[in-house]
């Protein structure tokens, strides 16, 4: 992990984002007023439950808001300007889907590269290197290939080479292992992980894994029905995690908690976004701690150690989790 302490400075600032739809004659947001910063060369995990907002939030980032939603607030600045062609490259969820099925993988790379106005004679060269910066030798086996001839762990790979063509200075990586068995998930994020340090791209990996965002990110946000709750230092999560919805991620996730005894489901479900009734936090009707302050308030930003904050009117106290599972987990372990 890079020390998120020395890098400075911001890549991408989203400040105040809100994005809404429209549904029954009104509007409602999907994204309630987001911040979050990325520095060069930081990665940067966005973790939370499905319908979270994360992939909404990746798209925002991207300029690919399908059009039925909008940026109705908030701005997006890149180097500290604004910037119509975001400096950035995408992995999908789901690489064959990202993929041209009736295209060969060697046709898809000169699209691309014809794009960058890479000159026609260069062009095969580039793509059998992208091909093996990701470990796919020989790269002329795989760009003779269609899509369906290829593993997901192997169509993922593809996908992330033809980003890296973009020599973009962050990488979105939205949910990349989706589908993919564990060991194959890890080979994917350690890629990322390896390729990210050697060109000193920034990431913004987008996961439902706590365990993977934390052994692959410097920092982690923490976000719930379209709201950002808690941001911290990876390193730092475990133990100073003190929005609820955080410590209950903790709780649920196997790899995290020292004895199964210990696993917990996260309580309730998220809100429905299109109420027109919604508290200021909205993970009040699953917190045990929430009062009548958290229906009528926005909660306060409450400053944490190490440059993370906590939104929240009821933090909890820093907490030493057990982290013994965390830590002796061998498949989970980045490489030193």
């Amino acid at each position: 992990m890079t020390d998120s302490s020395t890098i400075t400075p911001s890549l991408l600032d989203i400040h105040d984002l809100r994005i809404e739809a429209a549904s029954h004659g009104r509007t409602h947001a999907l994204i309630d007023g987001i911040d979050l910063s990325i520095a060069r060369g930081e990665a940067v995990a966005l973790i939370g439950e499905s319908g979270s907002g994360k992939s909404l939030t990746a798209l925002a980032v991207m300029n690919l808001l399908p059009p039925t939603l909008r940026a109705s607030g908030g701005a997006l600045r890149w180097h500290g300007t604004p910037d119509g062609v975001p400096p950035a490259a995408m992995v999908f969820q789901n690489p064959r889907a990202a993929l041209n099925p009736v295209r060969r993988i060697g046709q898809q790379f000169d699209d691309v590269l014809r794009s960058m106005h890479v000159p026609r004679s260069a062009r095969a060269g580039r793509a059998e290197q992208l091909l093996e910066q990701v470990a796919m030798s020989p790269p002329l086996r795989y760009l003779r290939a269609y899509p369906h001839e290829l593993s997901g762990g192997l169509c993922q790979r593809v996908s992330l080479a033809l980003a890296l063509a973009r020599e973009a200075p962050l990488l979105v990586a939205d949910e990349p292992t989706t589908g993919l068995d564990a060991v194959t998930q890890h080979q994917v994020l350690t890629l990322i992980g390896e390729l990210r340090r050697a060109r000193d791209m920034a990431l913004l990996l987008i996961t439902h894994d706590l365990s993977a965002a934390l052994h692959h990110s410097d920092r982690v946000a923490v976000m719930h029905a379209g709201q950002i709750v808690e941001v911290l230092p990876s390193r730092d999560f475990l133990r100073e995690a003190r929005h609820p919805y955080s410590r209950a991620l903790i709780s649920a996730t196997p790899a995290l908690v020292s004895a199964l005894a210990q696993l917990r489901g996260v309580s309730g479900a998220l809100p429905d976004l299109t109420q027109s009734d919604l508290p200021a936090c909205r993970f009040h009707a699953r917190c045990a701690n929430a009062t009548s302050r958290c229906i009528d308030a926005a909660p306060p930003i409450v400053e944490a150690t190490g440059g993370g904050h906590v939104r929240c009117w009821h933090p909890a106290p820093s907490n030493a989790l057990s982290t013994t599972a965390f830590h002796d987990s061998p498949c989970l372990k980045s490489p030193a």
